[in-house]
């Protein structure tokens, strides 16, 4: 039986990757992001044997992702994944920031996930469980300084992560926190870099294949909460 997977906020990079690797293992891929077209070209371009469904939301906005959540369950059925994997960048200090670019990070990190998990968590609740999973960063455990708005959302979303995993583990939802600790190849990456080496990339469909193995645990007892990816050797980032 196919599973249903909504990865919210998917664009060129991982979030392709992802929709890419879960259509080839037989999910119902739907894509959440602002971009219409960008989501139209690759929910008809996912590979057998998964389907794509285009699903035009703002993660900011509360009505439409609910909106967008009765979308799947019109054409898929209930939820069986969500990768919670929007990301609004706020590289700011605390004096240079506004309020409005701080809440901004906040809305997509913090509350456009949370929403997201309530619908699927909903789901997999009725279903007999599932698997969400949230994408962090560096700022999601270590503080970089200069970047307040990104950091206090990413922490604030591993926090939610870890609450959700803990209330709703004994029902048989799998949660787990995904720290990227590196530069994702995605394009145009390598144009604004154009002196690293390539070990020093981070491959998206590489990547693709650890959250498949997250959504694939089978063992509750050695379920993984967090998961660290990183450049292995050339990582300079995370201490």
């Amino acid at each position: 039986m196919s599973r249903t997977a909504v990865i919210a906020g998917v664009g060129p990079g991982l979030g392709e990757s992802l929709a890419r690797k879960f259509a080839v293992e037989g999910c119902q891929v739907a894509l959440f992001a602002r971009s219409e077209d960008y989501l139209e070209e690759l929910a008809d371009d996912l590979p057998d044997s998964g389907e794509g469904l285009a699903v035009q939301t703002d993660l900011t906005d509360v009505d439409q992702i609910r909106d967008g959540f009765e979308a799947v369950r019109e054409m898929f059925g209930p939820v069986d994944i969500l990768v919670n994997h929007a990301s609004a960048a706020s590289w700011k200090g605390l004096m240079d920031v506004d309020v409005e670019e701080f809440e901004r990070a906040w809305a997509v990190n913090g509350r456009g996930a949370f929403v997201c998990s309530q619908e699927a968590v909903g789901d997999m609740l009725e279903t007999g469980g599932g698997t969400v999973i949230f994408t962090g960063a560096t700022s999601a455990v270590r503080s970089l300084g200069g970047a307040i708005g990104f950091t206090a959302a990413k922490f604030a979303a591993r926090g939610m992560a870890m609450d959700i995993a803990q209330e709703f583990g004994p029902e048989g939802v799998h949660v787990a926190h995904v720290v990227i600790d590196g530069q994702i190849d995605a394009p145009g990456v390598r144009d604004r870099f154009p002196d690293r080496e390539d070990e020093t990339f981070l491959d998206p469909d590489e990547m693709a294949e650890t959250y498949w193995h997250l959504v694939e645990q089978d063992d509750v007892s050695t379920q993984p909460f967090e998961v660290h990816i990183t450049n292995g050797p050339q990582n300079s980032e995370f201490i």
